[in-house]
């Protein structure tokens, strides 16, 4: 629990590969470009300056949802290539142990989501800023996985452009419709790969230290949801009277391509189908979340508008094929469950006026990761190259050598250069 590749967005991942390619043969070598783009209309423009196309040493990167409106750009199907838990007391396993299995509930099961938030709740530090350490810890127990297929020779230590956590793609994608909260990420490049880590702004800083308790039971519910839903393995039922502990997880490993952009990405998985004829993981899995319940149109509307963008940008991105949701009152009890395909999202939108678009999304991540790979050059795990963004503001980004932003852990340099 956290956050269309062409013009017809809900076919398979397999029946858009042909039209793909065509699109980049004729969109010429940039990945990321085409056919249709205008000059003056060029992403890649001076923070506050009037769109237009500028060199490579271009200072900004604008998230104008028009110019990023054209062709859906090639995105491979998502392979696990692995998997890790975190125990209780956030321990790093390299395995499925904190894997669970969804039971399917009542359509109107009246779950009580405040049960056990006084009693029965042990909540991770969320001041405790973990950057990329378990992605990490995963690499280093599975380098032969991930190591080049070339010569020794090869700059690359792994067979990958980018390492990430999910969640810092999903602000990627969702920043061209975002307009209350920014980002900071950081950037090493190191033996040929950019890491990209999230930094905390001073505004989400403030809201954590400063939140409600209203809010945090709030945060509490979707847990308890999941808790109500999930069972510990394929032939149990969920225990309901237990400890919500949010330091536990189970997280996948999903390789993929984005254009020419080599992803390695980590994601918080909820559970999977039980159903031992359920297709092989990414595609088993099943994404829990809780939402108000919609009681008039306009409320339907900023659901499909807001909740809905970021629903589909988290699941999208590891090939997680649908959402459950529980629909709860204001008191915390859900009074319905629906399930939503991820491929058929973008139907339930189409007649929100100015509305998401799966295509500006991804086009948004594409011209970033771009932008990114022709700024970040210097090979130096103890340089960091931090982007900043702030709503209808430019991408803008600054150079730090040896500081406070550098999140690469000696031992991942070490046993990464040592080898």
């Amino acid at each position: 629990m956290d956050q269309h590749r062409s013009h017809n967005p809900n076919s398979s991942y397999q029946n858009r590969l042909s039209a793909y390619k065509r699109d980049r043969e004729e969109s010429g070598r940039n990945p990321c470009g085409s056919k249709h783009s205008r000059p003056n209309h060029h992403p890649y423009n001076k923070s506050g300056s009037t769109p237009r196309q500028n060199p490579p040493s271009s200072q900004g990167l604008s998230t104008r949802r028009e110019l990023y409106e054209r062709d859906f750009p090639v995105y491979k199907q998502p392979v696990e290539v692995g998997c890790f838990s975190l125990d209780s007391e956030r321990r790093f396993f390299n395995d499925s142990r904190q894997m669970r299995y969804y039971v399917e509930p009542d359509r109107n099961p009246n779950f009580d989501l405040r049960d056990g938030y006084k009693d029965r709740f042990i909540k991770r530090d969320d001041s405790v800023k973990e950057k990329l350490d378990h992605i990490l810890r995963w690499i280093l127990a599975n380098r032969l996985k991930l190591s080049s297929k070339g010569t020794t020779a090869s700059p690359c230590a792994l067979d990958v452009d980018v390492v990430t956590w999910r969640g810092h793609l999903t602000k990627l994608l969702t920043s061209p419709y975002e307009t209350k909260e920014g980002w900071l990420l950081a950037v090493t490049r190191f033996r040929g790969t950019l890491y990209i880590s999230e930094v905390e702004t001073e505004a989400a800083r403030r809201d954590r230290e400063t939140r409600t308790e209203r809010h945090e039971e709030m945060m509490y519910w979707g847990y308890k949801f999941e808790q109500y839903t999930c069972a510990d393995n394929a032939h149990s039922v969920p225990d309901t009277g237990g400890v919500v502990n949010t330091n536990e997880a189970f997280c996948t490993v999903v390789q993929t391509r984005l254009a020419d952009h080599r992803l390695l990405f980590s994601g918080e998985v909820d559970c999977r189908d039980k159903d031992p004829d359920a297709p092989a993981p990414p595609a088993c899995y099943i994404e829990l979340k809780t939402s108000a319940e919609i009681c008039t149109p306009k409320q339907r509307s900023n659901f499909h508008r807001f909740k809905l963008l970021k629903w589909w940008a988290q699941s999208f991105l590891p090939g997680v094929p649908r959402v459950v949701a529980g629909f709860r009152d204001h008191e915390g009890v859900v009074v319905t469950v629906d399930t939503f395909p991820v491929s058929k999202m973008s139907h339930l939108i189409k007649n929100e006026h100015n509305c998401w678009k799966p295509t500006v999304c991804m086009n948004f991540c594409c011209d970033f990761l771009s932008f990114v790979k022709r700024i970040a050059t210097e090979d130096n795990p103890s340089v960091v190259y931090l982007f900043s963004w702030e709503p209808h503001r430019d991408v803008t980004y600054s150079v730090h050598r040896d500081s406070q932003y550098s999140f690469l852990p000696h031992w991942y340099v070490e046993e990464m250069t040592s080898s």
